[in-house]
Order: structure tokens, then C-alpha cells, then sequence
């Protein structure tokens, strides 16, 4: 019987083992991959406080080591399910079965991708999933975004002020996303709209250096750049939990900024909570959020 178990070894995860170990309190933390989460993709953190220039997976292990020397144990097994008892939570493996008195869920979500050729191989290296971590890498350089939502044109102005050309690659002949954007986008002479069309291949040496386009004809092109930046959607990782920690339309824990879900002793925490901002700080004050929470229900009950 453990005081507190936590789903997920990423930012948020890492972080509330932190928290619950300097409460004192038994922590078990599963991850079914390596910990970390996507944060280890990152070459070069800029816009953490006080870890400037560190890489993701420098970072990741710093955080880990310190989990483990408070005391934290890790098991690298799926959880794949919660059983609620009331005061004791059981959360089940491919392996076997472990009991808590509360449950952090921090299973994140993963960015949905082109399925493009050679996407997978460029990620760090052109290819990415978020412009505010990584557009200063292309300050007065050609780049590219593709999506069609309110994520691709926020990136796509964002990137105006920094890249020498962006264009705005979308499937369809019209934005999804906020029609206030669009219009500052159209506004920007450094902007180019390539709509009806998606990316097929990603062109690289070391680094990416172009992507082929495919319009509706079937005719394709080639746009020299230096990066693409992904806005096609997230992926949250949830659905072994629905019935326990209720999620939005978009399928995303509908939990607050408590990180309470509907089931008392249960909570989420990190990017698969829905929230306006997901970046690496905000996963980290949801895992220190969540482990107070627990601490407080685990005290109280």
C-alpha cells in the first residue's frame, strides 16, 4: 500500500513525486516508456527559469535523479486502468496490481503527426511541434507551418516576428481557427498561405532543408526551409481513465486548476489536463499542484 501512485514519469509526473516525497509520503511512480515524456525530444531549453541552454533530456535526468534520491520508487509498467475503492485505489498493469490511498494521473498526450516520410528522423533536427519552445532556432530563416486551428495561425503570427518566411501550409481552402488571426496573418508581408495542399516528404542533409507539397490536382512543389512546425492537433493519453476522471470533447482530463477530477482521491496533472497553455512550466506547477492536493486529501479523509 502506497500513500500516493503517479501515472507517468514526464515533467508533471516527476514533479509530484518531488512534492508527495518531501511530505513523506510512500510514492510510486509508473511509467510505461522512460521517463522524461516528450520533453526529451528538446535539444535546447531556453524558457525555463534559471535551466537556460539545458537539454530535454538533461533536464528529464535531473528531475528523475531527484525523485529517486528523496525515495520515490519507479516501475516502468503500463498502467492500463483504476479500480476506485473509496480510500484505496487500485491501479492495474500488464503485471500485476498496486494500491493507494490517492492516484495523480500525468499520462500526457502526444502530438498528433503528418505521417509524413522522414518525419520521425527530423524531429530536433527541422521538424517540430511547438513554435514558442523552438522558433527562436529560426530567427530570420524560411520555415513552414502546417494545420488549419487556432494552434497553427497563433504559431504562424508568432513566427512572423521572428523567421524570415513563413508559410502556412493547410488541407483545406479556409482556416478553422479564429478569423481575428487569419486576417493579422494576411496582413503580414512576410506571410504565404499554401492552401488545398499537404506535406508528403521532408528533404534533409544533417538538418531538414526542404518539404514537398501535394495540392487537390495531385501536382506537388518544394519549399525550401529550414523548419516545419507540426499544428495538426494533440493526442491526450486518457482513455484506459474516462470513467473515473471525467475529460472534455476534445478528450482531455476536465479537471480545474486543482487538478480534482469527479472521483475524491483521484487527480490529473500535465498535458493531458485540459488547459490553455501546455509547455514545460506548466506541467511542472500541475505536478506540484496535484501533490499538494493529494498530501490534502490523503490528510483530511
Amino acid at each position: 500500500m502506497y500513500d500516493i501512485i503517479i501515472i507517468g514519469a514526464g515533467p508533471a509526473g516527476l514533479t509530484a513525486a518531488i512534492y508527495a516525497r518531501r511530505a513523506s509520503k510512500s510514492v510510486l511512480v509508473l511509467e510505461a516508456s522512460a521517463y522524461g515524456g516528450q520533453i526529451i525530444n528538446t535539444p535546447d531549453i531556453e524558457n525555463y527559469p534559471v535551466a537556460a541552454h539545458i537539454s530535454g533530456f538533461d533536464f528529464a535526468t535531473k528531475v528523475y535523479n531527484q525523485a529517486v534520491e528523496l525515495g520515490a520508487e519507479f516501475k516502468f509498467e503500463k498502467a492500463t486502468g483504476i479500480e476506485d475503492g473509496g480510500e484505496v485505489k487500485t491501479v492495474r498493469t500488464p503485471r500485476g496490481e498496486y494500491s493507494a490511498k490517492a492516484v495523480i494521473i500525468a499520462t500526457g498526450s502526444e502530438n498528433r503527426k503528418l505521417g509524413a516520410e522522414n518525419e520521425d528522423k527530423l524531429v530536433g533536427r527541422g521538424v517540430s511541434y511547438c513554435a514558442t519552445c523552438d522558433g527562436a532556432f529560426f530567427r530570420n530563416k524560411d520555415v513552414a507551418v502546417v494545420g488549419g486551428g487556432n494552434t497553427a495561425l497563433e504559431d504562424a503570427l508568432y513566427l512572423s516576428d521572428i523567421a524570415k518566411t513563413v508559410y502556412l501550409i493547410h488541407r483545406r481552402g479556409s482556416f478553422r481557427g479564429d478569423a481575428a488571426t487569419a486576417e493579422k496573418l494576411k496582413e503580414k508581408d512576410n506571410v504565404r498561405f499554401v492552401f488545398n495542399s499537404v506535406v508528403k516528404k521532408l528533404n534533409a542533409d544533417a538538418r531538414l532543408r526542404s518539404v514537398e507539397v501535394e495540392n487537390k490536382q495531385g501536382e506537388t512543389s518544394e519549399l525550401e526551409v529550414s523548419g516545419l512546425f507540426v499544428a495538426v492537433g494533440r493526442i491526450p493519453e486518457t482513455e484506459n481513465f474516462e470513467a473515473l476522471a471525467e475529460t472534455d470533447s476534445s478528450g482531455y482530463f476536465a479537471s480545474g486548476e486543482n487538478c480534482k477530477t469527479k472521483t475524491p482521491g483521484i487527480f490529473a496533472a500535465g498535458d493531458a489536463r485540459a488547459k490553455e497553455v501546455r509547455q514545460l512550466v506548466t506541467a511542472t506547477a500541475d505536478g506540484a499542484v496535484a501533490a499538494t492536493e493529494a498530501i490534502k486529501y490523503i490528510t483530511n479523509r
